[in-house]
């Protein structure tokens, strides 16, 4: 039995039981306390620079008390949310387009592929330019961000919709529009619902580099502010209530596959 056990456990692919699986990741989140107690109870570093665990505790439970904190988190969520939405709105028909048709992929691939390599980071100065230094220029950059890699993926997603179902659709009588409207977009959402999980998680590792453009408020700006006074419990805070709401998020879109793909796996 346990010969039998060990070898599910390390299957290429092979399937675990929930309590395995969620008892993998309580034993990880427990290595990394473990790890981060022994360096800061053990005075290894510098309280100043590594808290402790109940340091950063009660410095959250302080800001979860604060309405200064949850209008951080308002702004951020704003953000994220307006700079994800409209790389959608622009990158998602885009890559059907370039995925459907081969001179729309002449036209918008090539260029995306090269300008995704260039940092966000390095259009600020000219955003601060052209958008000036208010909402719209954080919102664009957690677009530039987001919106060349959506439209790759999107292309990507499209292509890989098999051919033999345009072909049947075709053969059943209908036109090229019918095709992609009846066949082509339904079979990509399931793949197009994993895109947009992955793409909003890089919406929030763009919000500090978003909040740099003179923000007044954010959890990115209560960040670099916290950093200047080496109040490094309430950058633990901040980047703790970044990853739990990226986390929130990334959950919501996975109950989504869940909900609207059962017959698929994945989304967990």
């Amino acid at each position: 039995m346990k010969k039998k056990r060990k070898s599910t456990l390390f299957a290429i692919r092979g399937d675990i039981n929930r309590k395995t699986y969620v008892s993998g990741i309580v034993l990880i989140i427990c290595l990394v306390v473990a790890f981060w107690s022994v360096l800061s109870y053990g005075n290894m570093v510098n309280r100043t620079f590594l808290p402790t665990p109940d340091q950063v505790l009660r410095q959250f439970a302080i800001q979860l008390q604060s309405s200064v904190f949850w209008h951080h988190v308002g702004m951020s969520i704003f953000r994220v949310g307006a700079g994800f939405l409209l790389a959608c709105l622009l990158g998602i028909p885009l890559g059907i387009l370039a995925g459907t048709f081969r001179f729309a992929e002449a036209l918008l691939v090539p260029p995306t592929e090269f300008i995704r390599y260039m940092p966000a980071t390095a259009f600020i100065p000219l955003i601060m330019v052209w958008a000036g230094i208010g909402e719209w220029a954080k919102v664009i950059v957690i677009f530039i961000g987001c919106f060349f890699q959506l439209l790759l993926m999107v292309a990507d997603n499209t292509r890989s919709v098999s051919n033999d179902l345009l072909q049947t659709s075709y053969t059943l009588g209908a036109n090229r529009w019918q095709a992609i409207e009846k066949v082509l977009i339904p079979a990509l959402l399931p793949d197009l619902m994993n895109t947009l999980r992955l793409i909003i998680g890089w919406a929030w590792t763009y919000l500090v580099v978003a909040e740099l453009v003179a923000a007044s408020s954010g959890l990115g700006f209560s960040i670099m502010k916290a950093q200047r006074f080496l109040n490094t419990d309430q950058i633990f805070v901040g980047i703790i209530a970044i990853g739990l709401l990226g986390l929130m998020t990334d959950r919501t879109f996975a109950y989504c596959h869940r909900r609207f793909f059962p017959w698929l796996e994945g989304g967990r």
